[in-house]
């Protein structure tokens, strides 16, 4: 097991066995996988069993390198969450696993003067009012039944009522009010389509009213068998149609937000709400040492500085001043907003949703702080450390060919790696290929940060590589006088397998090898991965933009100033080789004249 899928063993082990969705990242943290389950727990567990999985799924789980959940009422919310995330995001396993399909929906077109309700499930939708999604087929199809025998909605095709001359038997058995030959006036029939949509809108309570009454009736008369029947009826609609979390009848645009946790360990949750649906939740975990009510607005204050600000926002705890609050929100957005605690109805829910995420984020928190201190204690121990360490950097060098030479650095902490602290060392004047120079040159420009103040001192230095690799770290730590850093090299096995790598200290000259399982062992490698990772993607875009350089270097007349621009025009070197001499010619600063000699410079012979 590498570190990776360690520290998502330890994710998945904290989730709740509770409806919602889950959303899978890669390396990168790009969204691959989005997906829904009735208990989180089982669902995104059996994706890591032991169980063979379809070639296409085991590609996707490759590549998972973080996994993030938002908890949800019931599966029917974790299904309108999971379709709405799809829509905004297309994430590339959905597409190729096929699991952006469209949702049982039922529609009611506008173009004739008696509609019907229409079951409907495809990626193209007819004209109409939309309603759904449902959770499945048989839930939208019963839906529909029940609405054309409470309200007698036809349910035969335009061609079909168009040459009729008598009632059919769905007129005889009491389930049409027969518009194809008049036996309603239109306007009778449009109120009783109208009762109908407002069911599917979520404002059933007259018709609830309406089966309580018939069914006690039924009951007065003995009819048992009928009330029965009214009784099922009643608990269908109340069950298929009881308002959701996920999707409110009433368009609303708002955040709901929610603070969780203790002095010194909180964590927020937003939940975003846009025309009366949930369409995401992000969480935050907080060192903040202030009281709950403080962090809150400080959070508000810095969040909607950099996000834009909805018309409502919805907090779960009493501010203090949340009048002063939203007039700074208003100030620093140049919008008004509405900011209060609710107190009941969909809000109340909407809140509730957001600080069960909260919890949820902090338990993940703590589960993953758990491990890391277990592994940096171990750690310790093993290398003789005056304290397990709480900052852990670690170098990588990448380039292809010796050309474009990157050295990243990462840093990880307890509550995992701190992107924000990531640098990058573009690597020059040295032998192209000599990856021993390149961590020198690197160390050496990040000691002398380090010993101005500029940077904090590492409490553990991770090296990419074996003895050799590390002796040449320790020569550019040394010639910039940066001393009594902690340093580890960490090199593949015989058979470069994760489980077998190899521990190297400066001044030993056997290397240490860890258990398979030793949670210090999966540590260094999720550092490891991610140091490689980093610095891949930095040379990658390096040996692009050198590359984007080159080929507009040769053109005479085109300086950096137009280079930059044309690519930007383009969105790139590609959209420069696809453009016309007549494009060409719209990008700033390029004329006629310059756009024929780009176009027959870059297509020779056309």
């Amino acid at each position: 097991m590498n570190g990776a899928a360690a520290d998502l063993k330890t994710v998945i082990a904290s989730l709740p066995r509770r409806p919602g969705v889950y959303r899978m990242y890669d390396a990168a943290g790009i969204l691959i996988y989005v997906g829904k389950a009735a208990r989180l727990r089982d669902r995104v567990s059996s994706y890591f069993s032991s169980r063979p999985l379809a070639p296409k799924v085991a590609a996707m789980v490759r590549r998972v390198a973080g996994i993030e959940v938002t908890v949800v009422g019931s599966e029917t919310e974790a299904l309108l969450l999971e379709c709405n995330l799809i829509k905004a995001h297309r994430p590339r396993y959905n597409v190729i696993l096929r699991d952006d399909k469209s949702y049982p929906c039922i529609i009611c077109p506008a173009d004739h003067p008696y509609p019907r309700l229409v079951y409907w499930r495809g990626p193209r939708r007819p004209a109409g009012r939309v309603f759904g999604p449902f959770p499945n087929a048989t839930a939208a199809r019963e839906v529909l039944q029940h609405l054309q025998k409470v309200f007698r909605i036809r349910n035969c095709r335009d061609s079909f009522f168009a040459n009729r001359s008598r009632p059919c038997l769905q007129h005889q058995i009491g389930r049409c009010s027969a518009p194809c030959v008049r036996l309603i006036s239109q306007h009778d029939y449009a109120a009783d389509l109208q009762g109908a949509v407002r069911v599917l809108e979520g404002r059933s309570a007259d018709v609830e009213l309406q089966l309580q009454q018939r069914m006690e009736a039924a009951a007065v008369d003995r009819d048992y068998e009928r009330a029965a029947q009214l009784r099922d009826q009643l608990a269908g609609l109340k069950e298929i149609q009881t308002r959701q979390i996920a999707s409110a009848p009433r368009p609303r645009d708002l955040d709901a937000v929610a603070l969780i946790g203790e002095p010194g360990h909180y964590a927020i949750a937003v939940l975003t709400v846009r025309d009366g649906q949930v369409l995401d939740t992000h969480s935050h975990v907080l060192t903040n040492l202030g009281e709950p009510q403080e962090t809150l607005e400080a959070f508000l204050l810095l969040h909607y500085g950099q996000h834009s600000m909805p018309a409502e926002i919805m907090v779960n705890l009493a501010l203090s001043d949340i009048e002063s609050l939203g007039a700074a929100l208003a100030e620093q957005s140049g919008r008004r907003t509405q900011v209060h605690q609710p107190a009941r109805g969909m809000a109340e829910r909407w809140v509730g949703m957001a600080a069960d995420n909260a919890q949820q984020a902090l338990r993940m928190h703590g589960a993953r702080a758990s491990v890391f201190q277990q592994a940096s204690e171990a750690l310790a121990g093993l290398f003789g450390l005056p304290a397990p360490p709480v900052r852990i950097e670690c170098f990588d060098i990448s380039h292809t060919g010796g050309e474009g030479t990157v050295a990243s650095c990462v840093v990880f902490g307890p509550d995992g790696a701190e992107k924000r602290n990531y640098r990058r060392y573009n690597i020059e004047g040295i032998t192209p290929g000599d990856d021993y120079a390149a961590l020198q040159q690197a160390l050496l420009r990040h000691g002398r940060r380090i010993v101005s103040g500029e940077l904090p001192r590492p409490d553990l230095l991770l090296i990419d590589g074996g003895a050799a690799q590390l002796q040449a770290a320790s020569a550019g730590l040394a010639e910039a006088q940066c001393t009594g850093l902690q340093l580890l090299g960490i090199s593949k096995g015989p058979a470069r397998r994760p489980g077998q790598e190899l521990l190297h200290r400066p001044g030993q000259d056997a290397p240490l090898s860890l258990p398979p399982d030793s949670p210090a062992l999966h540590l260094l490698q999720r550092v490891r991965d991610e140091a490689h990772r980093f610095a891949i993607t930095g040379h990658r875009r390096r040996r692009a933009r050198r590359f984007n350089e080159s080929v507009l270097e040769a053109i005479d007349g085109l300086g950096p100033a137009r280079r930059r621009a044309l690519l930007l025009h383009f969105g790139g070197l590609q959209g420069v080789l696809r453009a016309s001499v007549e494009d060409l010619a719209q990008a700033q600063g390029v004329g006629a004249v310059l756009a024929r000699t780009i176009y027959d410079h870059l297509h020779p012979g056309s």
